[in-house]
């Protein structure tokens, strides 16, 4: 790009204070080069035409330059919109979806049909190399079937194993995994599960031996008082955890999130974060920059 046009499109962005930015992000790329990243994909940032573009750009980027990245999605309000559109109300437990067989074929038909294809298009639209993958695809996935204090959930699971071969095979080779979860059941059991994503990408994460697992959101972040967007907590340490669940800090959809960074840091992954998706090209600023943005549990 000429000066004439970066000028042209931010006045106020000369060429020192550009030279600054590389400079800032260059021990960043020598680091991160060759490493694996575990994207949890989800909320606004899936909804959002803009917002998805950026997210594709950003992990073009990353792959483009050495680094590893799987992107794990969900698909929560496209399942919701499918079962509306088929006259199928949606129905939780405890914070899960009820999964009955009519329910899991939509499952599977929204998650690994329609969404993981249309990210994968996407990636490619952007110049990358990109494979969409379920969790049953080379029995990545397998997963045993979930009662809820007691009470029946359907088909839906938690994982128990992850293989992550296939996924190690796609990396070697330059592509980009796109992992929808749905799993298999375990050995004898033919069943099909529906998977939470945050869950399955932490496990992917440990299995993977991954440097970096993040979280995309709806949110900045944990928030001290969840009032004020400006009162962001950037690091938490674990121990820190139990305490700000009682005292209330940390609740509602923010509390399996954080039990997902938890599980990835417990199962040897260095760093996890929760950052907001609503922002243009968080992941970048995160990976690249002294600010990072979002919380990291550490």
């Amino acid at each position: 790009m000429s000066e004439e046009n970066i000028n042209a499109e931010d006045p106020r962005l000369d060429n020192s204070k550009w030279s600054d930015v590389l400079v800032q992000a260059l021990p960043y790329f020598r680091h991160w080069v060759g490493k694996i990243v575990v994207v949890k994909y989800g909320g606004n940032a899936m909804l959002n035409e803009e917002l998805k573009a950026d997210v594709m750009e950003d992990i073009v980027l990353l792959s483009t330059i050495g680094i590893n990245v799987v992107l794990v999605h969900g698909g929560g309000p496209e399942i919701n919109n499918m079962l509306e559109r088929v006259g199928k109300e949606s129905h939780f437990v405890n914070g899960l979806r009820y999964t009955d067989a009519e329910v899991m074929e939509i499952v599977q038909m929204v998650l690994t049909g329609k969404l993981n294809k249309e990210i994968v298009g996407l990636l490619l639209q952007k110049g990358g190399k990109a494979v969409g993958l379920s969790g049953v695809d080379a029995g990545l996935l397998r997963a045993r079937k979930i009662d809820k204090d007691g009470q029946d959930l359907g088909f839906v699971g938690d994982v128990t194993e992850v293989n992550p071969e296939i996924i190690q095979s796609l990396l070697k080779q330059g592509f980009i995994p796109v992992v929808s979860t749905v799993a298999l059941g375990e050995s004898g059991d033919y069943s099909k599960y529906n998977i939470n994503a945050d869950t399955a990408a932490a496990k992917i994460a440990i299995a993977l031996g991954a440097e970096k697992f993040v979280q995309l959101t709806n949110v900045p972040g944990v928030l001290k008082d969840v009032n004020d967007p400006h009162s962001l907590l950037q690091r938490i340490r674990m121990s820190q955890i139990p305490e700000m669940i009682e005292n209330g800090t940390i609740a509602g959809g923010m509390i399996p999130k954080i039990e997902c960074c938890m599980l990835a840091r417990k199962g040897g992954v260095p760093r996890t974060h929760i950052i907001d998706g609503r922002v243009p090209h968080s992941l970048l600023i995160e990976m690249f920059s002294d600010r990072g943005i979002g919380t990291m549990i550490y």
